[in-house]
């Protein structure tokens, strides 16, 4: 008899297809009125879950008794109780690496965005504004021979490392939790304090997970330390940074811009006074937003489900990796 998944992001024919050969597949759209309740009636006999953006708490899992493996289409897992997965014997898995060179690309687009003041000079002249030469009043700044910090020296944080060194000629600060060698040998990237990161840095880059520890990790006194003329961008979760604090120093033009595609409340509220900001690029969470890198992660996490449900070891098992 195959077991039962609930599927609730939308995959590809051929991936759907490779999925209803093993396994009986379950449908929810949440996007639906009634997608949760339809998702919560179909737990109880699910031995695998499969989607992303859903915050799994202890109620949905005491739906689930039958569960084995939960398979996250994301390499963040900070919607999911680690803990409590842990308790029931349920595996985590997510889709690291494959979105890695994309998510950076994308950390590069916001660094460049913001500087040159793409977005907010484009719908200049879409306003005709652009009625003669450019004076100061719309210059932006220069990327290349900067210095761009970044925090969180991870896979994303070395590829931006990567980026920054061979194609733009900049000089590389780093903050993490342990040295990396390798990119130093390779980057002539060193390893600072957060403060220090701060102060020198003319782009700071944020590629951290959310936790405990980097919950807030920005606010008030961290963009006090940071130069004027500095620019933050925000690729790795929204309550890494204190938004309240980012508005009122961006406002204030006590940093010169940021780039986020990010937020604490996703999708960003219009009404948001980030949005009201000309010194600020908003895009809507769009780091792994490309066909190629969706469907690699789709891919990705349909092996992790089919492999933990045939009883082996799936290759991105987060619970392990968390025990270590």
């Amino acid at each position: 008899m195959k077991k039962r998944i609930v599927l609730y992001k939308r995959l590809s024919d051929d991936l759907m297809a490779r999925l209803q050969a093993r396994v009986e597949v379950t449908w929810v759209d949440l996007g639906q009125p009634d997608g949760l309740a339809r998702l919560r009636d179909a737990l109880p006999g699910a031995h695998g879950l499969l989607g992303a953006s859903l915050r799994l708490d202890a109620g949905l899992l005491d739906l689930a008794p039958q569960l084995e493996v939960v398979a996250s289409v994301s390499v963040g897992v900070d919607n999911y109780d680690i803990a409590e997965l842990n308790r029931r014997g349920v595996m985590l898995t997510n889709t690291p690496d494959v979105l890695t060179e994309t998510t950076a690309d994308t950390g590069f687009a916001l660094i460049l965005a913001t500087a040159r003041r793409v977005v907010e000079l484009a719908n200049w002249v879409r306003a005709g504004h652009w009625q003669a030469s450019l004076g100061a009043a719309h210059f932006g700044s220069d990327v290349h021979g900067k210095t761009l910090g970044i925090v969180g020296m991870g896979r994303i944080g070395e590829a931006l490392a990567r980026r920054a060194a061979a194609g733009f000629g900049m000089r590389v600060l780093y903050h993490s939790q342990r040295a990396k060698p390798q990119v130093e040998a390779r980057y002539a990237a060193r390893q600072c304090s957060l403060d220090e990161l701060l102060q020198q840095a003319d782009f700071v880059c944020l590629t951290v997970p959310l936790s405990a520890a980097t919950e807030g990790l920005i606010g008030a006194r961290e963009l006090a330390l940071m130069k004027p003329d500095a620019i933050l961008v925000n690729i790795s979760r929204g309550r890494v940074v204190d938004e309240v604090a980012l508005t009122q120093a961006l406002r204030g033009r006590r940093i010169r811009g940021a780039g986020l595609d990010v937020f604490v409340q996703e999708p960003l509220p219009l009404g948001s006074p980030l949005l009201q900001l000309d010194n600020v690029v908003a895009t809507p969470h769009i780091g792994s937003a490309t066909e190629e890198t969706r469907q690699a992660m789709a891919r990705c996490a349909v092996d992790n489900l089919l492999s933990a449900l045939a009883g082996e070891r799936p290759a991105n098992l987060v619970n392990e990796l968390r025990r270590a």
